[in-house]
């Protein structure tokens, strides 16, 4: 199957699906067929904040078209603040679209999670991931932690990489939300890769993009 991804929102969590699907198709010895297009956190942000559907739908309209012009068979979003009109999308994509919050829901459930904090924009957060978690609740910082993890996290996605005062940003949420009772923290935001490993961090997490990235190529290669 010839994966298609639109990126560049932002720029880490396109290179961590690049990465992370490459290292797969390597361990498969099979070869991978993938084509890119760039979409751009700079109109991103201001279709997610204004609730711009028909805007965000054009522009993934727009590269989709590109994509299936170029041979691939499903579209992939990197990003789940770009997954606010994923519905709207699969209804009207030309191509498969492999749906994170759908795949991360299953997830969740498997773990058998009962609360999970969650990190990433303001809209995901305070829409606990969109609505999409059937299983465990969600729960997001509250007050002006919600507004600072926000501010560190659209900075960190924008500039690629992540800095230390950032750094303790997250780590004063993650800490604040497993004493709250939370069994885990979702990395709800595609560029948290920058900051945890699923493998190796000290406490549980749910690595969307991880997650994400794997089903892709679950697919991928089973067809």
């Amino acid at each position: 199957m010839h994966i298609g991804l639109i990126g560049g929102i932002g720029p880490a969590a396109t290179d961590y699906y690049y990465q992370r699907i490459i290292r797969a198709f390597l361990k498969a010895e099979t070869e991978l067929d993938l084509t890119t297009v760039h979409a751009s956190s700079a109109t991103l942000l201001p279709n997610l904040a204004a609730n711009n559907i028909e805007g965000q739908l054009a522009i993934y309209d727009r590269l989709t078209k590109r994509l299936a012009a170029a041979g691939a068979d499903c579209v992939v979003v990197t990003s789940i603040a770009g997954h606010f009109c994923i519905n709207e999308f699969k209804e009207i994509s030309p191509l498969t679209v492999i749906d994170m919050i759908e795949e991360t829901n299953k997830a969740v459930a498997s773990k058998g999670f009962g609360k999970i904090g969650i990190l990433g924009t303001k809209t995901v957060m305070e829409s606990h991931f969109y609505g999409g978690i059937s299983s465990a609740e969600v729960m997001p910082p509250q007050g002006e932690e919600l507004d600072a993890v926000h501010e560190a996290y659209v900075t960190m996605a924008s500039a690629g990489h992540v800095n230390d005062e950032q750094r303790q940003v997250f780590a004063k949420a993650c800490d604040a939300l497993l004493k709250a009772g939370a069994d885990a923290i979702m990395l709800g935001g595609t560029d948290l890769a920058l900051v945890y490993a699923e493998d190796h961090s000290e406490f549980p997490v749910i690595d969307c993009a991880a997650i994400h990235c794997d089903v892709v190529v679950e697919k991928a290669l089973s067809e």
